[in-house]
């Protein structure tokens, strides 16, 4: 029987090393679709293809809102919010788009004048080339460069040299020479020089790279490495998801007894990092739960070394910037608990804090607000259970309660507040540390562990009929737990994952054939668990995560 003294993440630091560890696996189904709609896209206001030989400051605005014009198109708007998706100039000011170009020409300036290292053309040529090769997305990357009028000056400026800039400006804040204090007086200085800085007035003869074309960026089973420059510091029980043009990874833990409050924005399409602000960010955590809204990424919840956290923040990652959730009325501080998003609320339900909860709390973030959710015909309190939204539901299954694994559930309609069991499977099958994906019409569990034996099988929930299938044993992956699984639209993808062994296996389980295919081995990263994953449209992104 699991003890609750192993339910805090930091104790369960203690049998494994934590390291970052990433890769991509792409998809070549998705992918035809994806490349089928490509768009051409230029703005009318917005300068064209340059003849001379500057960039000013306000042309450089105007291109940085054409580059956040094409992020903003791809940003996943979810298809239960009852509100339209805004346009960009109603989630973004004027302000903050020059906020955006003065810190990356304040930081090539710091590097030429105090660091000695300024910026030459052949590095922002070079940094070109490896996004046009390098990219996981390279339909989206050629939608960023026609937005800039496929000029290779106009691209090396405004693309190349904020990334280029962050990259060297993080590897010399390694030399002990530079403090904090120092560097930022720097920066100060270099910040005050910003709006009269153009570009070199003799133009670089700069060259378009050949992006990679839609089978380089898009192969069936196969691995490619995401960048590690500027990658978040080694971490695992973090949260990840997905906004439809960047991978954001928040919080988790490090070696056990380290807790975070970083976190980065990888971008496939130019497979590049970016730095999560921390300022007003939510206090360090692990276990927390995470979900995307449209526009914010919402945090909550947790277990910081010392206390279950019932705190959290909202990140707008167009503003790159923190608000905190309320705490009146908010569920009671908690770890190891599901959330998911309905379209205009975050649902939280169940979690530990010392107890095994069966509380939970609906967030609006529009009013700041919590509501609980109703106990009447809640399921048992537990741990480390799954969620899953239908669309008009949430149904929660399985999980630990007291150390003992549950094969129970519960669907609570947020609309009237009231629960309804989920009828058992057939077989009896308990576990906790499973996975959950919603098909559009049948939730699939996987997997998962029940204190003494691990699983590799797994069951289709039928709302509809409240009625469960077994899932076909032909093929299927090892027995495993804490793995990870996504959904692509056709197939759920289970990878990872440990059972006395660290997994780098995984499959593919088709639920309309009721079949199996194993993922590749090659290339693929080494096996880890307590990792993060997101599918992108065309692949499926895993991150961190831990092994010995």
């Amino acid at each position: 029987m699991e003890t609750e003294s192993n339910n805090r993440t930091g104790r369960e630091g203690g049998f494994f090393s934590w390291r970052i560890l990433t890769a991509v696996l792409l998809c070549s189904t998705a992918c035809v679709i994806t490349t089928g709609t490509l768009l051409a896209f230029l703005r009318p206001d917005v300068p064209t293809k340059v003849s001379h030989r500057t960039l000013t400051f306000a042309e450089r605005v105007a291109y940085q809102r054409a580059i956040e014009d094409v992020y903003w198109r791809h940003r996943i708007w979810p298809k239960e919010r009852p509100d339209p998706k805004p346009a960009l100039d109603a989630v973004m000011s004027q302000a903050q788009l020059e906020k955006k170009v003065t810190e990356y020409l304040r930081n090539s300036q710091a590097l030429e004048d105090y660091w000695q290292k300024p910026l030459t053309a052949a590095q922002l040529q070079t940094e070109m080339e490896r996004m046009a090769r390098r990219t996981k997305q390279p339909e989206m990357l050629r939608e960023l460069f026609e937005a800039l009028g496929n000029d290779p000056f106009v691209i090396a400026e405004c693309v190349a040299r904020p990334i280029a800039a962050e990259r060297l400006l993080n590897r010399l804040d390694a030399d002990v020479r530079f403090n904090a204090e120092l560097k930022q007086s720097w920066l100060a200085k270099a910040e005050a020089k910003v709006p009269v800085i153009i570009a070199e007035a003799r133009r670089p003869n700069y060259k378009l790279p050949v992006i990679a074309g839609p089978l380089a960026g898009c192969t069936e089973d196969t691995w490619t490495p995401t960048s590690l420059t500027n990658t978040p510091s080694p971490r695992a029980a973090h949260t990840a998801v997905w906004t439809g043009s960047e991978m954001i990874v928040w919080g988790g833990g490090a070696d056990g007894s380290t807790y975070l409050n970083t976190g980065g924005r990888y971008n496939p399409g130019t497979d590049s990092w970016t730095a999560t602000n921390t300022t007003n960010a939510p206090e360090a955590r692990t276990s927390h739960t995470a979900v995307w809204t449209g526009s914010e990424m919402i945090v909550w919840g947790g277990y910081n070394g010392s206390s279950f956290l019932n705190t959290g923040g909202r990140y707008n990652p167009t503003t790159d910037s923190w608000i905190a959730t309320s705490t009146t009325n908010a569920s009671a501080g908690r770890q190891d608990h599901p959330a998911v998003w309905t379209g205009s609320e975050m649902i939280v339900w169940g979690g530990f804090n010392g107890t095994n909860l069966n509380t939970g709390g609906r967030y609006d973030p529009t009013m700041d607000s919590w509501t609980a959710t109703s106990t009447t015909n809640a399921p048992q309190g537990r741990y480390r259970h799954t969620a899953i939204w239908t669309g008009s539901e949430m149904i929660v299954w399985g999980g630990f309660m007291g150390g003992f694994p549950l094969e129970t559930g519960g669907r609570y309609h947020a609309g009237t507040d009231t629960w309804t069991a989920t009828s058992t499977p057939p077989v009896f099958s308990p576990r906790a540390h499973h996975t959950a994906v919603w098909t559009g019409s049948e939730m699939i569990i996987w997997g998962g562990w029940d204190d003494q034996d691990f699983y590799n099988n797994g069951w289709k929930y039928n709302p509809g009929t409240d009625s469960w299938t077994a899932t076909s044993m032909t093929n299927v992956p090892d027995a495993r737990f804490q793995h990870t699984a996504v959904w692509t639209g056709d197939e759920m993808i289970v990878w990872g994952g440990w059972n006395i062994n660290y997994f780098n296996t995984g499959g593919k389980y088709n639920p309309s054939t009721d079949s199996w295919m194993a993922t590749s081995t090659t290339n693929a990263p080494s096996g880890r668990f307590f990792h993060t994953a997101v599918w992108t449209g065309t692949e499926m992104v895993v991150w961190g995560g831990a092994n010995p």
